[in-house]
């Protein structure tokens, strides 16, 4: 059975940085691309970030660029977002997802996600 897990989720001040966490396991993970998404209230899931399955391409929302970063290490099965000059805006629920699908312009749609995990707060205040 897949099971992604996230945490590092909660509140945090405008301008100030989080880290979330999603641990996998059930799968083989190596062979999975890993992302990132998050959903508003009264919005549709979007894209945050996505990581490829060595970890040596990284690919972002132009919302986030330069702010957060992500991460993984395929010898402990996580993968990591590091959210830095965290806005208002980025308030929402944080997903980690799983993919095995090997066209990179497939990773922006949640669509091409086989695996999702239950979700984590973000709330930033101003």
């Amino acid at each position: 059975q897949v099971q992604l897990v996230e945490s590092g989720g909660g509140l945090v001040q405008a301008g100030g940085s989080r880290r979330l966490s999603c641990a996998a396991s059930g799968l083989t993970f190596s062979s999975y691309a890993m992302g990132w998404f998050r959903q508003a209230p009264g919005k549709e899931r979007e894209f945050v970030a996505a990581i490829s399955r060595g970890g040596i391409s990284t690919y972002y929302a132009d919302s986030v660029k330069g702010r957060f970063t992500i991460s993984r290490d395929n010898a402990k099965n996580t993968v990591d977002l590091q959210m830095n000059s965290l806005k208002p805006e980025d308030t929402a629920v944080y997903y980690c997802a799983a993919t095995d699908r090997r066209v990179v312009t497939t990773w922006r749609q949640p669509s091409a996600y086989n695996y999702w995990g239950q979700g984590t707060q973000v709330t930033v205040s101003s």
